[in-house]
């Protein structure tokens, strides 16, 4: 059996990729430790070795482990001094997530070169309907073998698929053929691969969950199925047990939605030791603007409500926001309303995470922007653009603010990214 004939471990031959995909229109595909994989793909002499990315200080957290690591037990969000206790020999490399955002970009394009119903979940993961794309390129189980070999070919990047008729059963089925696996689940067999998975399989069952669902007897998905409705209304409520019971038989009418709208992007650190410095705090929040305006002025999006979180060291959050006469994707301007609402809040304790955000987000074209009187014809839009494309070809680290050389941060741990949060990687030093 050849690599793009393989069906994951474990898996079940009567759902393997010659099973009748028939109906099977909605592909789920998720690269295999995504991150770690990067990462090793840079740096070949890592392969088969434990790698994890983040938890590179003490209070850092995993953000993706290879599969060998895996094998100790390390997971995404696991505290770093857990994973190290776990495995004291594997790999810890900090997050690039330049890097990520890059290598998201060129898998999504391979998908996209297959059909436009691409829907992003994360920088790793994405359901496509190739409804519209079987006439040209083949059945479904041949679009997904063909997209596993472009991924592998041209990115040296492996990844899992699920084929079925609906999106909730194409993600248990890709979850279920890693690592750089395939499955195929027919229309006419849904139940026959859904009813013996675990409870919590189901999407919205948690730990607790399905600690709940087990104490009724409840093990596997099958066993919810056929449980009384009456007792699931009554145990998990009306809106849970629907939407637990519909997914129990296989329903899932949702469609592929190309675009997501971004609400807001932003940035957030955490720092190894709790900081009161504010020349630290001052620099650190210029630096979280400055990737929240480059990532704005990617996407081609401006926003006109500037947001600040602050997390102290005994966990309160607290946060605040303004709104400005116009739309900005200028990291300097970020920067300023930020440092106003930290100047406002006045923290007078020591501080865990700082985090920026920009909210109310529009497209930049034909956005109207305000001149301040008196400001320059070219100045630092223009330089920040500038600083775009420096980036854009050597990297961020080669070139940013003045004030962020040579400083004395402590240092810091990023978390783990989301749809619309961009974390920070090292601010500039000298070239």
């Amino acid at each position: 059996m050849g690599r793009s004939q393989a069906i994951g471990r474990g898996s079940d031959p009567r759902f393997g990729p010659e099973a009748d995909d028939a109906g099977c229109t909605i592909l789920h595909v998720d690269m295999d430790a995504f991150f770690a994989s990067v990462e090793v793909r840079r740096r070949p002499e890592l392969r088969g070795r434990p790698v994890v990315v983040g938890g590179v200080g003490p209070r850092g957290v995993v953000s993706s482990a290879s599969y060998e690591a895996r094998r100790y037990g390390i997971r995404s969000a696991m505290p770093a001094a857990r994973a190290r206790a776990l495995c004291p020999h594997a790999v810890f490399l900090p997050p690039d997530f330049d890097g990520y955002n890059a290598a998201s970009r060129a898998v999504m394009q391979i998908f996209r070169d297959v059909t436009p119903l691409v829907e992003p979940l994360s920088l790793d993961e994405a359901f496509l309907d190739v409804t519209g794309a079987q006439r040209l390129l083949g059945r479904p189980a041949v679009i997904a073998r063909a997209i596993r070999d472009k991924v592998l070919e041209q990115q040296r990047l492996t990844c899992s698929v699920g084929v079925a008729p609906s999106k909730f059963v194409a993600k248990l089925g890709s979850t279920r053929a890693k690592p750089d696996g395939m499955i195929v689940v027919p229309a006419g067999q849904v139940l026959e691969f859904l009813h013996p998975l675990p409870v919590d399989a189901l999407w919205g069952v948690g730990e607790k969950a399905a600690e709940h669902l087990h104490r009724l007897g409840l093990a596997t998905v099958g066993d919810l199925a056929n449980a009384p409705a009456r007792m699931l209304r009554s145990s998990l409520g009306e809106a849970s047990a629907t939407h637990l019971h519909e997914l129990a038989w296989g329903r899932d009418p949702r469609r592929v939605v190309p675009e997501h709208e971004e609400k807001s992007i932003g940035a957030e650190l955490t720092y190894d030791t709790d900081v009161l410095d504010r020349a630290v705090l001052r620099r650190s929040l210029l630096s979280l603007a400055e990737k929240v305006g480059a990532r704005l002025r990617g996407g081609a999006l401006v926003g006109r409500t500037v947001s600040i979180k602050v997390r102290m060291a005994d966990f309160r959050t607290v946060s605040r926001s303004r709104t400005i006469p116009t739309t900005t994707d200028m990291s300097r301007e970020i920067f300023e309303t930020s440092w106003a609402l930290f100047q406002v809040l006045d923290p007078a304790e020591p501080i865990r995470l700082l985090g920026v955000r920009v909210e109310g987000l529009a497209p930049a074209a034909g956005a109207a922007r305000q001149l301040t009187l008196g400001e320059p014809e070219r100045g630092w839009r223009e330089a920040e653009a500038a600083a775009d494309a420096v980036a854009a070809r050597f990297g961020r680290a080669v070139l940013g603010p003045a004030s962020l050389l040579g400083r004395t941060n402590p240092r810091r741990t990023e978390n783990h990214p989301h749809s619309t949060v961009v974390p920070l990687s090292d601010p500039p030093t000298p070239s």
